[in-house]
């Protein structure tokens, strides 16, 4: 029997791989952030901030950080050379533009539509959906990265969404813990498996329509 443990690292070594040179990316609050942690050395990336940053670099070393320096998840930040700084409303037209190549954005919920909840908990209070619906709209590939379970073991990958949309039909690829999935004609694609799980038992534990693609392999990321 396959125990469920979850894996975040893995999520973002995956979501890394899809990025080529010059790729202009915007990686959410959260999880995504990881993502930048594993980009591979051969590839340059461009990460933006919606808060008006452009070039960002790795996480400041501990006690170098710049108070005045964060992305908009308000966490220290560096800028390589040849960053920038804008306002708001350059930092947007950037994003409403279609000029960001690829959105990484944490998840509540996704469904097999390609909706994306991901800033309303019920009873809590929580300042809205920020730049996430800009980003879902404007962006070229959206990616949704979430653990595949909930804490509770229910599955995060629905049907339908049950929680408050960010944004309606506009996720293209899910990235989980357990595998890599594209959203198609309003069902999972299941592309890779990453083991311990098998095919059978993603299936069993998503709450979804859900095709295992012909040629699906295994990844070690």
């Amino acid at each position: 029997m396959i125990e469920y443990v979850e894996n975040k690292e893995v999520i973002a070594r995956r979501i890394a791989r899809f990025f080529k040179t010059g790729d202009v990316v915007n990686l959410g609050i959260g999880l995504p952030t990881l993502v930048g942690n594993f980009v591979p050395a051969d590839v340059t990336v461009i990460l933006q901030s919606e808060n008006g940053l452009i070039g960002l670099g790795p996480a400041p070393a501990p006690g170098a950080a710049d108070k005045d320096l964060t992305n908009a998840g308000a966490m220290p930040v560096t800028i390589l050379p040849g960053g920038a700084f804008f306002d708001s409303a350059t930092s947007f037209g950037i994003i409403r533009g279609g000029h960001v190549d690829y959105t990484v954005l944490g998840v509540l919920e996704v469904d097999q539509e390609g909706n994306l909840a991901n800033y309303k908990i019920p009873g809590k209070m929580v300042p809205g959906m920020g730049g996430a619906m800009d980003l879902t709209t404007g962006s070229r590939v959206v990616i949704a990265a979430t653990t595949h379970l909930e804490k509770s073991g229910a599955s995060k990958l629905k049907r339908r969404c049950l929680l408050p949309l960010t944004a309606a039909r506009e996720v293209n690829i899910v990235v989980t813990d357990v595998g890599f999935f594209e959203l198609l004609g309003g069902r999972f694609h299941l592309v890779e498996y990453f083991p311990p799980y098998t095919p059978d038992w993603i299936v069993a534990h998503t709450d979804a329509d859900l095709v295992v693609r012909e040629g699906c392999a295994a990844c070690e990321c």
